[in-house]
This record gives structure tokens, C-alpha cells and sequence, in this order.
């Protein structure tokens, strides 16, 4: 099992994830059920928590089959274009429905423009995923034959080699016709040629970690039984904060992985601290949505098993940030 195979284990979750969220949306409204439209919302939070790994793994996946025969370098990087912008929709769509999650917590529903906006953009969302799964299905994948990567070997292909290479050829330059708005290269281009746009975006990344980590470890110390002089929903109400912090971060770290992929597509510190965020994911959603924490109210202590979900989060977000600060040491990133 590697990287590569959990790509292909993961590439069809935002697409077809995000089909059922829509459906389930949708069907809420005609349903008049309110609690059909939060297991709809979370279903697009947990759909945009495995994009994460689903896209990060196949900066792997492109390390892998890159410049082999039969396989069009076009056709890849016109895969990594469209998931670029399939990954940003997703995670902001992501982030809205939790803030409507949120919302059905302080005030009983969704305000009218998130709900709006969560219809808008999980259309947008899907379709730009199809386009990214359409292009990635038109991918061979020789890198998966066993023993090809030890002893060199290709996959069989029908009609030879030279002509699964001009097929590819051909319908990479279908895709060409087509270009993005922006591509990953320009991405890439402008993080390493604008000399301040990396330590910037390192500064920025600190400050909302920071940020973000600051609300959350005061959330979690409450779900711990700390800080009995507040009940938990007056904490709850800082999660928009940390939300913010967290969506710093993502724009900066994408902004990172997409310039240089090959720092981080098999870097060690790098998976493990993306398991960590994956945790801190599922931890941050239990604060949200979850009743346990919710009816802890001044001067209470907290059941045993919010206090366990309060002290995972904590090790989850400082497994982040202790990775991530590793990434050159343990996994030589720079």
C-alpha cells in the first residue's frame, strides 16, 4: 500500500461525496427537516476533510508515473490544474457548511446567505471535481504493475507503446485547448520568483496557527473540566475565530504545496501532520455538532468522554504544529 494506491482509494470521494451532500441538501428542503440539512452539512465537512489527503497523495501519484512512456506529462498537469481548483472550492465549501453547522448550534438554523452560498458553491464544486476526475481517469497508471518501479518495467500496452503515446498525446492537447485561469506552474512560479511571498506567507501561516490554535486549546481546556467560571457554549462562540486562523493556513500551505511539491508529496513529518489535522478535523466537528459539551454550563465539570475528545484535540493541533515545524529536520524538506 502506498501513497499512490491511497489516491486511487480517495480520488473518487469528492466527487461522488460531494453528489450525495447535494442530494441530501436538496432534499432537506423539499422534506422540510432540519436535521436531513445537518447531516447534510456534515457530510460536506467530512467530504472536504478527505479531499485533503485525496489531493495530497496524488502530488505522490504525479512523482511516480511523470515522463513515463505512454503516459502524456499534459495530461497530468492538466489533472493537477483542475484539482487545484476542485480542492480550494471544496475546502471553502467545507468551510461554510461547518459555519452553518455553527450556526444551527448558537441560533437553532443557517442564516439565509450561508445557506445560499453552500448551494452555490457545492454546484461550483462539483462541477469543476468532475472535470478533475474526468481528466484523471484518462491517466494510465503503469507505476502500480507489482515490481515495475524495481526492475524497471512498463505496463503492457494494447497496440504498443508508440501509439498509446500518441493517443495521449492527442488528447492532451484536447485538454490544452481548454487552459485554466491559473495553473499550478504559475502558482508555483510566483511563491518562487517574488522573493517576499514566502517568508510573508510563512509569517502569515505562524499567525493564524496561532490564532487558531490559541481558541481551540481554550475550547479544549473547558472540554476538560478547566476554566469552571464559563460554560461551554460562551467558549463555543470564539470557534469563528479559530475558523479564520485555519483558513489562513490553508491558503498559505497550499500556496506552499503547490509550489513545491516535491518537498512535501513523501515527506514523513508532512503525513504525519496531516494525520494530525485529519483528528483535529473529526475533533473540531464533535465541538461543533455534538451535544455533550454543549449543556456544560457554569461551575459544571465535564463528562469522561467529553474530557477524552477535549485532550485528543489538544494533542492533535500540537502533533501539527510539531511536524509541521520538523518538516526539515525529519522529513529534510529544505
Amino acid at each position: 500500500m502506498t501513497l499512490v494506491h491511497l489516491h486511487l482509494l480517495l480520488n473518487h470521494v469528492p466527487t461522488v461525496g460531494t453528489g450525495l451532500a447535494i442530494a441530501l441538501f436538496v432534499l432537506s428542503f423539499f422534506r422540510k427537516n432540519e436535521m436531513l440539512r445537518r447531516v447534510s452539512l456534515e457530510v460536506f465537512f467530512i467530504i472536504a476533510l478527505l479531499t485533503i489527503p485525496a489531493y495530497l497523495s496524488g502530488l505522490s501519484a504525479q512523482q511516480q508515473i511523470m515522463d513515463r512512456p505512454g503516459v502524456s506529462n499534459a495530461m497530468i498537469e492538466a489533472h493537477e490544474d483542475a484539482a487545484v481548483w476542485s480542492f480550494v472550492l471544496m475546502q471553502i465549501t467545507g468551510g461554510f457548511a461547518w459555519l452553518a453547522l455553527w450556526q444551527f448550534r448558537r441560533k437553532g438554523h443557517a442564516a439565509a446567505w450561508t445557506t445560499f452560498s453552500i448551494l452555490l458553491l457545492s454546484a461550483l464544486t462539483m462541477a469543476v471535481t468532475a472535470r478533475a476526475a474526468n481528466l484523471g481517469g484518462e491517466i494510465r497508471h503503469p507505476e502500480l504493475i507489482i515490481g515495475a518501479a524495481a526492475e524497471g518495467a512498463e505496463a503492457p500496452v494494447e497496440g504498443g507503446v508508440e501509439e498509446a503515446v500518441e493517443s495521449a498525446v492527442e488528447d492532451a492537447a484536447q485538454v490544452a485547448t481548454d487552459p485554466p485561469w491559473i495553473s499550478a506552474n504559475e502558482i508555483g512560479l510566483l511563491m518562487t520568483d517574488r522573493t517576499w511571498l514566502w517568508p510573508a506567507s510563512e509569517s502569515l501561516h505562524f499567525i493564524g496557527m496561532w490564532l487558531l490554535f490559541g481558541i481551540v486549546l481554550l475550547v479544549n481546556l473547558r472540554m476538560l473540566g478547566l476554566f469552571r467560571v464559563w460554560s461551554f457554549s460562551s467558549v463555543h462562540r470564539l470557534l469563528p475565530w479559530a475558523a479564520i486562523g485555519f483558513a489562513v493556513n490553508a491558503v498559505t500551505g497550499m500556496l506552499f504545496v503547490t509550489a513545491s511539491p516535491q518537498m512535501y508529496a513523501e515527506n514523513i513529518s508532512f503525513l504525519w501532520k496531516i494525520g494530525f489535522l485529519m483528528l483535529a478535523g473529526v475533533n473540531l466537528l464533535y465541538a461543533t455538532v455534538f451535544e455533550g459539551p454543549w449543556h456544560v454550563e457554569t461551575g459544571q465539570d465535564t463528562p469522561l468522554r467529553v474530557k477524552l475528545m477535549g485532550a485528543t484535540a489538544i494533542i492533535s493541533w500540537i502533533g501539527v504544529m510539531y511536524f509541521g515545524r520538523m518538516l526539515p529536520f525529519i522529513g529534510e524538506a529544505f
